[in-house]
Formats: structure tokens, sequence, C-alpha cells
């Protein structure tokens, strides 16, 4: 590390070295300096003199003109032969030696400005680590998804119209909550190796969850093309049902919903979800198991650890936005949802307590959170 430092300090030294050389040197002066100069101006004036004598006798100049030219010629002849003055050289001085100081101001400046800077924002401490050692690393502490994901990034960073690698990392994003990151990786894979009903579901799954659960007319794009890619594939047909259920088309909703029970086989697991919204359009309770009794709703244990994940990340997000920034009555109505998804019905009941109080007292706002309250069977508000 020391050497490395002494050979950018060398190196700097010697650019700001190169740069203020020249600009340090006098210039080559052309007026003669001392008894040269004197002569040499002299000698111009005598000339002239001669000359004027010329003009005169051959009758360019009249008696008066050349008169007044002697004289002043004879002036000048006078000044430069009394007086030394000074150089050329000696009157640039002061000049010089203040381009010198702003020569040696700025170029000193920048490296010290540099270091000042990576010293403050830098990691000159941080030892090298190259790729290899960091995969290593990673997989000495038992990290094995991380360096799964930095050695196909690696890859991909190298080949990235590897549609193939682009399709593998996506979910392993979305399930360590990049969702982001996610979403990118989707729309290369989609990009490169064409439509998919699988990857289009899940292109569209991951932006419902960066837009915190809701179907967005981007998300309900992708579900529609994987629908007719794969007419019967379940995960489109369930979240246009949900876009239909946000839009408040609730019969349309109920079709798709029913439509869906009607043509899964009855140990799908993502019955109960689709179950429970056609029990929260009917106005009836969820099919949960028991959840006075403090377990989870059938919903929560039907989900992959993926989905939980992808859930628990959405939620956070929400619920994070909605304690910083606040938020409409259908927002917190979603968020206390989501935790009855994932089956943790105490956090639910103390989000309902923080929506009443965000939302204050008006009913219209409230609607939406005290509807989802009775679906759940969560407490009811206490009379003012």
């Amino acid at each position: 590390m020391t050497a490395i430092w002494f050979i950018f300090a060398l190196m700097t030294g010697l650019a700001v070295l190169a740069l203020l050389w020249p600009m340090s040197r006098r210039p080559a002066l052309a007026v003669p300096e001392g008894e040269a100069r004197i002569a040499t101006e002299t000698g111009f004036y005598r000339d002239q003199l001669r000359e004027i004598d010329r003009d005169a006798a051959r009758g360019l100049l009249a008696a008066p003109e050349a008169e007044a030219a002697r004289a002043e010629a004879a002036r000048r002849l006078l000044r430069a032969s009394r007086d030394p003055g000074r150089t050329a050289g000696a009157v640039g001085e002061p000049a010089l030696r203040r381009r010198r100081a702003a020569s040696a101001f700025a170029l000193s400046t920048v490296p010290l400005v540099a270091l000042l800077v990576y010293g403050i924002y830098g990691s000159p401490d941080l030892p090298a680590r190259p790729q290899a050692d960091r995969l290593a690393h990673a997989k000495a502490a038992g990290n094995d998804l991380a360096a799964a994901v930095a050695q196909i990034e690696a890859h991909l960073a190298k080949a990235p119209e590897d549609g193939r690698g682009w399709a593998v990392l996506a979910p392993v994003y979305l399930r360590v909550g990049r969702i982001e990151d996610a979403i990118k990786a989707y729309e290369n894979s989609l990009r490169i190796l064409g439509d998919d009903a699988g990857r289009l579901a899940d292109y569209g799954e991951a932006l419902v969850a960066a837009d915190d659960g809701v179907v967005s007319a981007k998300s309900r794009d992708a579900f529609e093309r994987a629908l007719r890619q794969d007419p019967k594939a379940v995960k489109p047909q369930f979240y246009l049902a949900r876009a239909a259920e946000q839009d408040g088309d609730r019969d349309k909703a109920r079709t798709r919903y029913a439509a869906l029970v009607a043509a899964s086989p009855a140990e799908a697991p993502w019955l109960p979800m689709v179950r429970e919204s056609l029990a929260r359009l009917d106005g009836t309770p969820p099919p949960a198991a028991n959840p006075a009794a403090g377990a989870a709703p059938a919903t929560a244990r039907a989900m992959s650890e993926e989905q939980r994940g992808m859930v628990r990340g959405m939620v956070e997000g929400l619920a994070q936005r909605l304690a910083e920034k606040g938020g409409t009555g259908e927002e917190w109505a979603r968020l206390v949802r989501s935790y009855g998804v994932l089956g943790e019905r105490a956090r639910a009941e103390e989000t309902l307590a923080k929506a009443r109080g965000a939302l204050g007292s008006d009913p219209g706002k409230l609607a939406p959170v005290e509807e989802v309250a009775r679906e759940m069977g969560l407490g009811a508000r206490a009379a003012p």
C-alpha cells in the first residue's frame, strides 16, 4: 500500500513539473539590453535625421516641415542616448511572477483536492478483493445464494445477450427482495428469448410487487400477453381477476375467480387464495383455519417460500411508506389484508389501529379499512 501511494505521488509530481517548467521560463527577448540597446536606438534616430536631410534636398519636404521633423528626431536621439531605461525583460518581471504563482497554485491544487476528496469518500485502506476471492469468501461464509448471484452477474456482464441467464437470475432477484432488478432481468429475458407464458406471468407479478400489490396497466398487459400464450395459465387469470376487483368491477372479478375455481383441481395450492377472494367479494367470512386461535389462514400455508418472500417485501415496503408519508384508506386496507394473507393477525390488528388513527374520523376515508376489518373479523372500533 505504501509503495502504491509513493508511486502515485511521484507520478503526480512529475506531471505538475512537466506543466510548470515551460510556463516558468523567461521568454527570449528580441530587444538588446544595456549599451547595445542604446547604440541601436541612437543609430536608428541618426539614420532618421539623414533621411530627413535627403528628403529636404530633393524638395519632398518643405523647409518648415523638415525643421520640425529634425527637431523631433533630435529630441528622441537625445533621450535615447541619455536614459538607459529598463529592459523589456525588467518591465515584464511582475507579470511573469504572477503567472508563475497562478500556475503553481492551479496545478498543485488539482492533486491536493483529488486526494482530499478520495480520503473523505473513498476507501484507501480497503484491501483489493478480486472476483474469485469475493466468491470464495461468500461460499466460505455459507452464503451460497449470494455467491450464485455474483457468478451469474459476472457471466451476464460478459454476455449481456444471454437470455437464459437473465431468466435464471430474475426469480432469484425476486426471492431476495431486489424487485427492481428482477423487473429488469425479466424484461431482458423477454426481449432476447421472446414471449413465454411463464416468464410473462412472473414479470407481471414482479410489477405488481413493485406497485405495492396494485395491478397496473403495465402488469395487466403482461398478464394478457401470458394468457394469449397459454389460456389456462393460473397466475394471469388470478391477477386479472384482482385487477377487475381493484377497478370496482365486482361481477367481472367474481366471474374470473369462479372460473378459476371450477378449472382447478381440488388439491391445487392456489385454491385457498382464490376462495378467500371470492368470500371477500360476497361479504362472507374468509375460509381461515380458526384465526382466533392464532392459526394462519389457508392462503398463507398454500404459498411457497418464494411467494411469501415476495409478499413480505411488498408488505414491508408499503408499511414503511405509509408510516413515513401516510396514504389513502385503500392503501391502509391493502396493508391490513396483506398481513392477514401472511397469517399475522396481531400485525393486522396493530395496522388497523394505526390506520384509524392516521385517517381520523372521516367515514369516507375509513370505509375501505372498516370493510376489510369486518371481512377479517378484526376488532370493532370503540364507540366514541
